[in-house]
């Protein structure tokens, strides 16, 4: 079995803060929201054990792969309550490996996955921090722009396919003005994601930012 390689790793904002515990780092993320790199570098300092126990449970690399992301993006989502605590009063301590293991076995077991053939993820293509925050600022699109871009990157439709579903739903918008409508969804979608997202997946230069 190999675990995938996450560039993201490489990139010189998530390595500057490699040197943070697992509690600073959950500090950090739960106290600056509207910053995605400290979820960043949780993800990869924990993705290999988390894809090694998902890939062992998973039928077809295509489902791990699914499952994977499916059980960073709940991770994603709980990690906001999240309070690991110190050994007191003769209790165990929580730390955050044993927090994601049991996280990841718990959407193992209550996740149910599609067949492979109905699967459009790729991690290749998205890796999960990023599906994380592109998923938060779709959600802040307006509901027609949200599924315009859904369907136009989920599905590859055409902009003639999506106008004709639209004018099915009672939404008179021509292919034209489809093809607007995503160009104005991809420029939202793009302000909405946190910067430093940008930098780490996009490339901008961001100075010091």
């Amino acid at each position: 079995m190999q675990i995938p390689h996450f560039p993201e790793a490489n990139h010189p904002l998530v390595k500057s803060l490699f040197h943070h515990s697992d509690h600073e780092l959950l500090t950090l993320f739960q106290r600056y929201p509207e910053a995605g790199k400290y979820f960043t570098v949780i993800f990869c300092r924990y993705s290999p054990i988390v894809y090694t126990l998902i890939r062992h449970s998973a039928r077809s690399p295509v489902q791990a792969d699914y499952l994977f992301a499916l059980t960073w993006r709940h991770i994603y989502y709980e990690l906001g309550g999240l309070n690991l605590t110190s050994a007191e009063s003769g209790e165990e301590a929580l730390t955050m490996q044993n927090w994601l293991i049991n996280m990841t076995a718990f959407c193992i077991n209550e996740i149910k996955l599609p067949p492979t053939e109905a699967i459009h993820y790729s991690l290749q293509a998205t890796s999960p921090p990023l599906w994380c925050y592109v998923e938060q600022a779709l959600d802040q699109l307006k509901p027609v722009l949200r599924l315009i871009v859904l369907m136009a990157q989920t599905f590859h439709w055409s902009e003639t396919r999506i106008a004709a579903y639209l004018q099915a739903e009672g939404e008179a918008i021509a292919p034209i003005e489809v093809a607007n409508f995503l160009q104005e969804g991809y420029r939202m979608l793009e302000d909405k994601l946190p910067v430093d997202i940008r930098a780490i997946y996009f490339g901008e230069d961001l100075g010091k930012s």
